[in-house]
């Protein structure tokens, strides 16, 4: 059946719904010209409400990101230039979502470059991360990046504080401290949210009408990639090939719009797990496309649910609910799959049995450029296929007020509120939410299988793990998330916490209500103070974790809740026995 559908990327195409599917909404975005009428920034695309329309024509600045920030390629390169040549060999990157996972992506896809800095990224409130952000670096040639567009964001601003204090340390004071520090906000007021903005060495204001998740080719992206030394004329020229090849009004053949398309269309057909397979060293592009999907779409009870990182299993393993994406680079390292095989055998076998698959190739990491922009375009138009706002992001709020709720009730007991486990399983402390059956609540193993009865039957796990990042945990976190894969069929995503609160916390809660998930907490043997705050980094991400748990339960959704204890490696390998002796009952 795929070869009646020709487009500018390979695709595979097994079911005849689904391609009929593709081909009707390929027709309505050709009579209705969404490419022309999104590259002249038509807000009635996605909204007759004039209300939103002004919202959203707040949102579009984006569109013009690669002319715009071309522009300021030399002032750019300059300053990554004075950078390194002042003896600055690290930079960090204090940011959340979209203001810290498209530098990630530039920082892995481009770590090779030799004699420019090296750039980390800090996205956690775990003080086990926040330590590990800082671990091995001199203060004195470590510059901080206070990324955030609203100039209010907590993670952000708790770690500046933090970063702030322990470069002042070795060069005399926090005003010296400034000059080892940039901001990258929006103009005022939202960078005065910035504590000590204004004496930094540096300030990137970007324009106030490009949102955070469609801020790759801002300077949310290119200040990050100057320091890392990329050549940023090319990596622009690809964004602007990609800008101006949305004016193809045919939409079989625009990239861009195709893509949108097959997403949209194929996720009104049930096909709403978004199943992303990138090769090394662009691997990151996989998590940065699940912010972008993920927080644009899932809400008012709609979304795409992006699958990134999970190994490929076999045919068994899936329902009828995927879409597969392939993201090839020329020279890159394909990623294996979960029996060790390689993926394209794993890819042509799903194909084979009907499971859309669409096929990318990126030529050169510098195509970064050309692809997150085709990715916010296909984002837009999967919107509009969806029916829905791809630019807000009305339930980030509520974990958010719930935090605050919860150093509330900090500020006023002097301890965080306890959530009472039902039942242990050796070191681990298990809680549930209360519409579990008490009958359940006796015994762990009985608990997590009567849970495991309240998956929806075309839902996902989420496993929302609030421990810092390690290499050894996300293997241990892949194996819990295959275990529960396999045995299930349900697709599986796995988010550290806090950061994935600000990329598909949303989906959790605005998206259709299909997710089960499990919160993995740890104690905190070694917390850290946040300079000016009257709680510590253990305590915030403990508040965190807590308060996303109330907003999920608020919304009626499944939360098992796992206390890890002390050493949250061996409380994962623990949880992995639970879960198979749940499953094997």
């Amino acid at each position: 059946m795929s070869g009646e559908l020709k487009l500018p990327f390979t695709t595979r195409i097994g079911r005849a719904t689904d391609l009929a599917a593709i081909n009707s909404t390929l027709e309505r975005a050709r009579n209705e010209e969404w490419a022309t009428r999104l590259a002249d920034k038509d807000v009635t695309l996605w909204s007759n409400d004039a209300v939103v329309q002004a919202k959203i024509a707040n949102r579009l600045g984006w569109l013009d990101a690669p002319t715009h920030f071309t522009a300021q390629i030399p002032a750019l390169e300059g300053f990554g230039e004075k950078i390194r040549d002042a003896g600055f060999t690290t930079a960090i990157v204090a940011g959340m979502g979209g203001s810290s996972l498209a530098p990630e992506v530039l920082a892995t896809a481009f770590a090779a470059i030799d004699d420019w800095l090296k750039v980390r990224v800090c996205d956690s409130t775990d003080p086990a991360a926040v330590a590990a952000a800082l671990r091995g670096l001199d203060p004195k040639n470590t510059l901080v990046i206070v990324a955030s567009k609203s100039g209010t964001t907590t993670e952000t601003l708790s770690f500046a504080a933090y970063a702030a204090e322990w470069i002042g340390a070795a060069v005399g004071g926090a005003e010296n401290a400034l000059s080892s520090i940039i901001a990258i906000s929006d103009p005022s007021p939202c960078v005065d949210g910035i504590p000590g903005n204004e004496k930094m060495l540096d300030r990137f204001l970007n324009p106030a009408d490009i949102g955070g998740r469609y801020s790759a080719l801002s300077f949310v992206g290119l200040v990050p990639a100057s320091l890392l030394g990329i050549d940023l004329d090319p990596l622009l020229a690809a964004g602007s090939v990609a800008a101006a090849e949305l004016r193809e009004p045919e939409p079989t053949a625009n990239r861009s719009v195709a893509l949108g398309v097959l997403i949209g269309a194929l996720a009104r057909e049930g096909r709403d797990k978004l199943t992303l397979v990138v090769d090394a060293p662009i691997d990151g592009f996989g998590a940065w496309a699940e912010q972008l999907v993920a927080e644009s779409t899932g809400k008012h009870g709609v979304g795409v649910v992006p699958v990134d990182g999970e190994p490929l299993g076999a045919v068994s393993d899936y329902q009828e609910d995927r879409l597969f994406v392939r993201i090839s680079l020329d020279g890159g390292r394909a990623p294996v799959a979960a029996d060790g095989s390689s993926v394209e055998t794993r890819l042509s076998a799903l194909a084979a049995a009907g499971h859309p698959l669409i096929e990318l190739n990126l030529g050169d990491p510098i195509d970064l450029g050309g692809e997150f922009m085709r990715w916010e375009i296909a984002t837009a138009i999967a919107g509009v296929v969806l029916g829905i706002n791809p630019f807000d992001e009305p339930n980030v709020t509520e974990s958010k007020n719930n935090t605050v709720a919860v150093l509330g009730e900090l500020a006023t007991a002097g301890r965080l509120p306890d959530l009472a486990p039902k039942t242990a399983d050796g070191a681990l402390q298990i809680w549930v939410d209360n519409a579990l059956p008490a009958a359940f609540s006796d015994d762990a193993v009985k608990l997590v299988a009567g849970q495991l009865q309240r998956l929806a039957p075309r839902g996902y796990v989420g496993i929302h793990a609030y421990i810092a990042t390690t290499p050894e945990r996300t293997v241990a976190l892949t194996s819990i998330r295959l275990l529960l894969r396999d045995a299930t069929r349900r697709s599986t995503t796995v988010g550290y916490g806090p950061r994935f609160l600000h990329s598909t916390g949303q989906l959790h809660k605005g998206g259709a209500a299909t997710g089960w998930f499990v919160q993995l907490v740890a104690s905190h043997p070694a917390d850290i103070k946040i300079p000016g705050k009257p709680f510590s980094f253990g305590q915030l991400v403990d508040a965190q974790s807590l308060g996303d748990a109330r907003s999920l339960v608020d919304h009626g959704l499944p939360v098992l809740r796992i206390h890890l204890g002390a050493d949250p490696d061996a409380g994962l390998a623990a949880v992995e026995s639970l879960f198979r002796r749940a499953l094997n009952t």
